[in-house]
């Protein structure tokens, strides 16, 4: 019995080392290939890295796949495109951030440089990325600079990817610890013509003060091009694959609202909404909230951005909401605004149906066949808004109403940002799979030149849309928003 054990064994192992050899074959350039490659290998022992993968969380990942949804082949064509738009002998760096610190070494959340993100999905803080053309069938070589593993620095921060986890998962042709940034950044700007690169300001990154000054000596000033306006193109217009993600997206954050509806009552404090929302939204897969939200109640709603969020909510008040969480990398942003106690005044029903009646029209503007763009939808809501409010009384001049009533523009870029897509303006015309919001809001001073009935009062609905070519998608529909449904849903506690 011994015997045919050890036998067994041995030709386990014979097993084994032919998939490893044949692993170890993979052409280097190979990069879609060999990524994934060590799935077909026996695992002997418990591998760990520094984000999801289809190793560690089969749960949410598919084989494939690079972040949750997401498969290497996207990111591969992602880097192409960029590549492919760059001219000859060119070189983009491209810089993740590092830890975040509130105090002493107490750290924030570690959240990535979305651009860097979206080409690569590696989500671990001080990495860079450094992508070469070439005349290679790739189009370009792919180099990463990571923290390697490391036993005692994981046995306090977790574990990393580490080197072989950057060729392996997130298909660089070479990586490196990122201690060698600075090295091969210098061999890199000694022969490309161009590189394109961005400050990254005040956030900390792998680019210190050495390789700073490495730069600025080594470089004449118009060979450095601005990167990100290149990749926010790209990111500009979503795949089917990302608004798969922002409709799960969307759904999470809407029925957090229908919840926090029907949770909501004189009483309860506005910290302790915030807390139901960042409940509900993680409970439904939201790995955080996408930022600090607005839970406004009363004339805490006239502040736009409001976040102190630490008063009691009092029967007879709305509450303006503005929250959403952040799922798979990709933002949901939704308002609404609702009554403390479930039921609308007669001043504060008239007031949100006028705003409602203008989020409505904007929506409905939302196509690639109305050729418009956030510019002209707002110059829309505008006209729209005006109307609907000299329909309930009031006489309000274009100054004051682009002042102090209505403030701030209708909408934005939505994505992987909140306010997605910030290098790029709101004039160009809405193609197919764009996302934007669509998000009119109105909010009385105490100021007896507008109706006292409605002073005090900030109302904001906020709608997350998928442009479509003859119709929008409404990613937010399932969060209330008729009069009626709100009320219904404020009801049945």
């Amino acid at each position: 019995m011994l015997r045919s054990r050890l036998l067994k064994l041995s030709s386990i192992a014979v097993a084994q080392r032919a998939v490893l050899q044949s692993t170890r074959s993979i052409p280097a350039r190979s990069a879609s290939y060999r990524c994934f490659a060590s799935q077909h290998v026996p695992v002997t022992h418990k591998r760990s890295f520094g984000q999801p993968t289809p190793f560690t969380h089969p749960n949410i990942m598919k084989k494939g796949e690079v972040t949750p949804g997401i498969a290497f082949e996207e990111f591969e064509t992602r880097r192409r495109n960029l590549m492919k738009s760059m001219p000859a002998n060119s070189v983009v760096v491209s810089l993740g951030y590092g830890t975040r610190y509130m105090t002493n070494n107490i750290f924030y959340p570690f959240h990535q440089n979305t651009d860097f993100w979206y080409l690569c999905g590696f989500n671990e803080p001080n990495a860079a990325m450094i992508l070469e053309k070439d005349d290679s069938e790739r189009g370009y070589k792919q180099t990463m600079f990571v923290a390697p593993k490391s036993p005692s620095a994981e046995l306090w921060d977790g574990p990393r990817s580490g080197i072989e986890g950057a060729k392996e998962i997130f298909g660089a042709d070479q990586a490196y610890e990122n201690t060698g940034f600075t090295r091969y950044l210098q061999k890199v700007l000694s022969s490309a013509k161009s590189i394109f690169m961005d400050s990254p300001g005040e956030q900390p990154t792998l680019l210190n003060e050495a390789s700073k000054k490495l730069i600025e000596t080594g470089l004449k000033v118009q060979t450095v091009l601005p990167l990100s306006k290149l990749v926010q193109e790209l990111r500009m217009v979503k795949s089917t694959t990302e608004i798969e993600i922002m409709k799960k997206s969307g759904l999470i954050s809407s029925k957090a609202f229908v919840e926090a509806m029907k949770w909501t009552e004189p009483g309860t404090t506005e910290g302790q909404l915030w807390a139901k929302f960042d409940f509900e939204n993680r409970v439904r897969g939201s790995t955080i909230l996408a930022y600090v939200p607005v839970i406004a109640g009363g004339p805490n709603a006239l502040s736009m951005h409001y976040v102190r969020n630490d008063m009691e909510l009092k029967d007879g008040d709305l509450v303006l909401v503005d929250c959403g969480g952040e799922y798979n990398g990709y933002a949901s942003d939704i308002t609404r605004t609702w009554p403390v106690n479930g039921k609308f005044t007669e001043a504060q029903r008239e007031l949100y149906q006028a705003v409602l009646n203008v989020n409505k029209s904007c929506i409905k503007l939302c196509t690639e066949a109305n050729t418009i763009s956030l510019h002209g939808i707002h110059n829309h809501s505008v006209k729209i808004m005006k109307k609907e409010l000299e329909n309930i009384g009031f006489n309000v001049n274009s100054w004051d109403l682009e002042r102090i009533l209505y403030p701030h523009h209708v909408g934005h870029y939505l994505g992987l940002d909140v306010h997605d897509l910030h290098d790029l303006d709101r004039s160009r015309k809405l193609k197919k799979n764009m996302v934007i919001t669509i998000e009119p809001g109105i909010y009385i001073p105490f100021d007896d030149k507008f109706p006292a009935k409605y002073q005090g009062i900030g109302i904001r609905i906020e709608d997350n849309v998928v442009i479509g070519k003859d119709e929008p998608f409404v990613l937010t529909a399932n969060s209330p928003k008729e009069v009626v449904d709100i009320e219904y849903c404020c009801e049945n506690k």
